[in-house]
């Protein structure tokens, strides 16, 4: 099995990058987990404390289950991964069943920040965009995904998502094995990393 994490800020495009390797490798050989899902459950908090999260950092995410759930993955056995509600800040009554495959792509802000998860990555790579570029495509995702005002999403960028960015997830690209500038405009490379993703599964099937 092959594990990859792919990395970057908000609105970096990290998700357009993990399908356009998916779809040039086949679905059916790769298991695509989101951190996203991994927020971690606030049920026990008030409506009001859970508008208070720092959603931009670290702390916010359930990564020791994801680990769990990875190491579940390499051992050949699946898992279920919960579902987060960005409506109500915390996790609905919905799992995503997880299957063992060739390849498990782990897309999310801080793949590459922790460094448990980081562990268990084969091929590590940062998407690397404008901050300009990736405020708009927040803006645009926040509003009409999760219902959220132009305010609001202004508050939190200055808040949270600026210094959490430059704090935690733009130092972690040093980790990277790869790094792809613009997201899912560079088919260059994309298509170096699913070059590179078809070269370990060969070697590592001799």
């Amino acid at each position: 099995m092959l594990i990859m994490g792919i990395a970057g800020g908000t609105g970096s495009g990290k998700t357009t990058v993990a399908r356009s390797v998916i779809d040039q490798l086949g679905t059916d050989k790769v298991t695509f987990i989101s951190q996203d899902n991994y927020y971690k459950d606030q049920s026990n908090l008030s409506m009001t404390e859970r508008e208070m999260t720092n959603y931009d950092h670290p702390f916010a995410f359930d990564n020791d289950l994801l680990v769990q759930h990875l190491e579940l993955l390499k051992k050949g056995q699946a898992a279920y991964a919960p579902v987060y509600d960005f409506t109500i800040h915390t996790r609905s009554e919905k799992t995503i069943e997880l299957r063992p495959n060739n390849i498990v792509i782990v897309e999310g802000l801080f793949v590459l920040y922790d460094e448990k998860l980081r562990n268990l990555l084969n091929i590590k790579v940062f998407v690397d965009t404008d901050s300009d570029v990736r405020i708009l495509r927040r803006v645009l995702r926040d509003m009409e995904e999760r219902g959220r005002s132009i305010h609001s999403i202004h508050q939190q960028y200055l808040a949270t998502v600026k210094p959490m960015h430059e704090a935690f997830i733009e130092p972690s690209k040093k980790y990277a094995d790869l790094i792809i500038p613009e997201g899912g405009h560079n088919e260059v490379g994309i298509q170096m990393l699913t070059t590179l993703t078809e070269k370990y599964l060969v070697s590592g099937n001799r």
